[in-house]
């Protein structure tokens, strides 16, 4: 393990840039995905809301690697995008077929869930601009080396939808350490997404050919598993999701298979109820642990995105050269105060970030 080194943020036209699907949610407030007669539009995707954290919450340079489809939907897409303030410039524009039987913008429900009712996500992907990215589709050499990028973040989910953005994703990291990019992935398995092209057999494979380049990983307890194939003597997948010791193992085996991890780091969640849960975060840097301060009995009003509002968090905080102690802080702080809205992504300001990291109450501000 070695501290991050960044290139200096002067020599590069982003600070972050990261590569997946950007879908449109549709979210039926309080009520049920069948039951419901209106949606709220959101935009969404795990890559593409920790550069929109990045940059709306931070005040990063960001910017998306994606692909979506010239139409209307997509047009609309673009329009929830550039309110994220995350620049467009390497999107990929692909003519529609003018039905959606070769290309389309995927389509994530999701609905909140409520007390012992879970939250709830189907997914409408199929045939994605996104998913058809293959390799040799990017230029990586303008974007990493002639541009210039601090920091890369892709993940598990856009190595899952299709048979080549696996490669899409090995072609780009391969290229931003080259050019001393700092690249960070998030695990985030989803075994719908894994169960037509290969289950869990195929995840690992995948995401254990992608490991060696990865300088930070993320994910949680079953992401390790289940993407990695870690098996850990002595870890009770019964016991709380919050027992920090079962994380401490999971990571010190991890290390140990991928010594080119400088920094693993993952979510600490007990979910009691869909709208209560203890909350937490771990790093592992340098040789050693560190634990945020636990929130117990978060209260949640949607959950989705709090895990990629915890990655720009500790994005931020590794970015800005904090204690690996306060960057797991800023993770665990933004993820919290995320799940607090609605929608996928984050809607608070630094200050409201470190307020709570200071122990700031709920009080009415003035």
């Amino acid at each position: 393990m070695s501290t991050l080194e960044l290139k200096p943020a002067s020599d590069c036209r982003y600070e972050i840039l990261t590569l997946g699907e950007v879908m449109i949610r549709l979210d039926p407030g309080d009520d049920r995905i069948h039951t419901a007669r209106n949606f709220r539009v959101w935009e969404g995707g795990g890559e593409y809301n920790v550069a929109r954290g990045l940059r709306r919450c931070f005040n990063k340079r960001a910017a998306v690697v994606t692909a979506i489809p010239d139409n209307p939907v997509g047009r609309l897409l673009e329009d929830l995008m550039l309110q994220g303030g995350v620049n467009l410039e390497y999107v990929k524009w692909v003519p529609f077929d003018g039905i959606g039987r070769q290309v389309r913008v995927g389509l994530n429900f999701t609905e909140r869930g409520f007390g012992v009712r879970a939250a709830k996500g189907c997914s409408d992907r199929g045939h994605s601009a996104a998913s058809q990215l293959k390799k040799g589709d990017i230029d990586w050499e303008e974007i990493f080396g002639r541009a210039g990028v601090r920091w890369f973040h892709t993940g598990g989910i856009f190595a899952a939808l299709f048979e080549t953005t696996a490669d899409v994703i090995m072609e780009a990291v391969i290229t931003a350490r080259k050019c001393g990019t700092i690249v960070s992935y998030d695990l985030n398995y989803r075994a719908s997404l894994w169960k037509s092209i290969g289950g869990q057999k195929k995840a690992q494979q995948v995401n254990r050919m992608l490991a060696p380049y990865i300088d930070v990983m993320m994910g949680n307890e079953e992401d390790f598993t289940a993407c990695l194939g870690l098996q850990v003597p002595g870890l009770d997948k019964h016991l709380s999701n919050l027992d920090p010791s079962n994380f401490k193992k999971m990571i010190q085996e991890t290390v140990k298979q991928f010594p080119n991890f400088k920094a693993v780091a993952t979510t600490l969640r007990n979910a009691k109820t869909a709208t209560i849960n203890d909350w937490g975060a771990i790093l592992y840097m340098d040789g050693k642990f560190y634990e945020a301060a636990p929130r117990q009995n978060l209260e949640i009003y949607d959950r989705v995105g709090g895990g990629d509002s915890f990655a720009s968090g500790l994005i931020y905080g590794l970015m800005e050269g904090k204690s690996p102690q306060q960057a797991v802080e800023y993770g665990a702080a933004h993820g919290a105060l995320a799940m607090t809205t609605p929608g996928d992504t984050t809607t608070v300001s630094l200050a409201d970030v470190e307020k709570v990291m200071a122990g700031g109450t709920a009080r009415v501000d003035r």
